[in-house]
């Protein structure tokens, strides 16, 4: 679900650090399959000094790559990362084994807040332990929304994207959505005082009728793209994902560019969601899966990926060694009263998935 912006960097990594990416090779080690840039580029070679065992990694940029390799069996693969609201379906699909706590001394470093998230999409924790989470929000041009809209913009509530007078006075300088439906959906029906998994099929004509008056000042949907764009100004105001708009901000303020770009998770509440880390049923090294699971719960080992990929982990010992910058950014490591207005996603029945994909397909085409 989520790509990452740092996916060329991670890509000449891999060659620095003489990493493997062939799963059906026989050499031994241990497998990872894993979204493009979400481990420290230093990661690998540590474990291997720490452990003697070799990381073997392959990634992938979409959650439906991911589970349909998984779900095909076979993959050679011991350790997969998998965002949360995916768990429910690998769990029922039997191709994920249960966790043994006994083998995981690190796990007492996991905040319970966070596996109180994850367990609405994995049961009593049984099967995943969060890796790094994140929270889908509002990135905005500090200059250009307050141009359009005055001192008084509501850069806090979501009022500022889905109420017509004002998206309308941005479209100008530039709006732009993940595409993502699960997600523009859920905050659409949080927006309107409905469940953000609605089970209720009513719901979502409800969500598409708003998306519909606000899309004419929509300018496109892409997961993809929406960072570069807002860090280059050629937008002003995205829904994207808390990560992204703290690049964008980055390089502006490394570029000296003048451009202002941060993050708000709206009071009306926000989504939160997690990556996580799971070991295959049919992993051919099921002990070494669990070894790098467990060192990965170490706060230090952690709070390098935190600082590579600029997501908050899920390590309730390792904020003191994330950056400053990074640990005390309120969007980014929000406090208890904000974290309690997030929520999670969770699947929806099949019939549900098809009435939301109609209705994104629905606002996707117009314009």
């Amino acid at each position: 679900m989520r790509k990452s912006p740092l996916r060329t960097v991670f890509s000449a990594a891999l060659l620095w650090a003489g990493i493997s990416t062939s799963a059906g090779a026989a050499e031994p080690g241990m497998y990872l399959y894993n979204w493009f840039g979400l481990l420290a580029p230093e990661t690998p070679k540590e474990f291997e000094q720490a452990t003697g065992t070799r990381i073997h990694m392959d990634a992938f940029d979409s959650a439906e790559v991911m589970q349909s390799k998984v779900m095909a069996g076979r993959t050679g693969y011991d350790v997969v990362v998998a965002t949360s609201d995916v768990l429910p379906g690998l769990i029922q699909a039997g191709v994920l084994q249960p966790l043994d706590p006994a083998q995981l001394s690190n796990l007492s470093h996991v905040d319970p807040d966070i596996l109180a998230q994850l367990a609405v999409n994995d049961p009593g924790n049984r099967y995943a332990v969060p890796y790094l989470w994140g929270t889908t929000g509002i990135g905005y041009d500090v200059d250009k929304v307050k141009t359009a809209l005055g001192d008084n913009a509501p850069v806090n509530s979501w009022d500022l994207i889905f109420k017509e007078e004002n998206i309308s006075k941005l479209q100008s300088c530039g709006v732009a959505m993940l595409d993502s439906p699960s997600e523009i959906i859920s905050i659409a029906l949080n927006y309107l005082g409905l469940p953000s998994n609605s089970k209720n099929p009513d719901d979502y004509q409800k969500a598409q009728a708003l998306l519909l008056k606000i899309r004419p000042y929509i300018r496109y949907f892409d997961s993809s793209r929406i960072d570069a764009d807002l860090a280059d100004g050629n937008i002003c105001a995205v829904v994207g994902w808390a990560n992204g708009a703290l690049a964008a901000q980055a390089i502006n303020e490394k570029s000296n560019t003048g451009r202002r770009i941060t993050y708000s998770l709206p009071r009306e509440g926000a989504l939160v969601w997690s990556e996580n880390l799971v070991l295959l049923k049919d992993a051919p090294h099921p002990k070494a899966g669990l070894a790098f699971i467990n060192y990965m719960l170490q706060p230090e080992v952690i709070a390098k990926t935190s600082n590579h990929t600029l997501y908050p982990n899920a390590n309730k010992d390792a904020t003191e060694f994330v950056q400053q910058k990074l640990r005390d950014n309120p969007w980014i490591y929000p406090d208890k009263q904000t974290v309690a207005t997030l929520v999670p996603l969770e699947p929806l029945p099949l019939k549900l998935e098809r009435i939301r994909t109609r209705v994104w397909t629905k606002v996707k085409s117009n314009i």
